[in-house]
């Protein structure tokens, strides 16, 4: 059985390599959503993106957070984390900035997101060993299920 996940990143600098984890598909993720649905969603306001958050969520089991150069403290990644926290999903994230992006870049890495809950010690930030972009998408395809997995075991 296919572990459902909820994929939390930041969109603009990250929706490729965001994209590049989501197609490794050991993962029954949450549906990419175009420029046009999110900017008609978030036209609605913060109740509409919180609603997006909530049905998006609803029969999921984890939520992983793509951890990008500017993920940590952002507005939106810390409801998910907190929405998915309080609904008793496995929450961990997997550093993404040595993946490329659509120029065939890689950035620095980011702060842990974790680091702003006090449950922070409770969700695990996977951060391969390997700098080749290669080698970091080969390690996160071996581990990504498990990972959800202890994440869920954890709750």
């Amino acid at each position: 059985m296919t572990i459902k996940a909820f994929y939390s990143f930041h969109y603009i600098p990250d929706n490729w390599r965001a994209g590049t984890v989501r197609g490794i598909g050991k993962l029954d993720g949450n549906a990419p959503v175009s420029d046009n649905s999110w900017e008609t969603i978030t036209s609605g306001g913060d109740a509409a993106i919180k609603k997006w958050i909530g049905d998006e969520m609803k029969g999921k089991e984890a939520l992983v957070v793509l951890i990008g150069k500017n993920t940590a403290g952002r507005k939106w990644i810390n409801y998910e984390i907190q929405t998915a926290w309080d609904a008793g999903l496995g929450v961990f994230g997997i550093y993404v900035h040595n993946l490329l992006d659509s120029a065939g870049e890689q950035t620095t890495k980011g702060s842990n997101p974790f680091d702003y809950f006090s449950f922070g010690s409770a969700a695990k930030a996977h951060d391969s060993a390997y700098t080749s972009s290669k080698y970091v998408y080969d390690d996160i395809a071996t581990n990504i299920d498990s990972w959800a997995q202890a994440a869920i075991d954890a709750r």
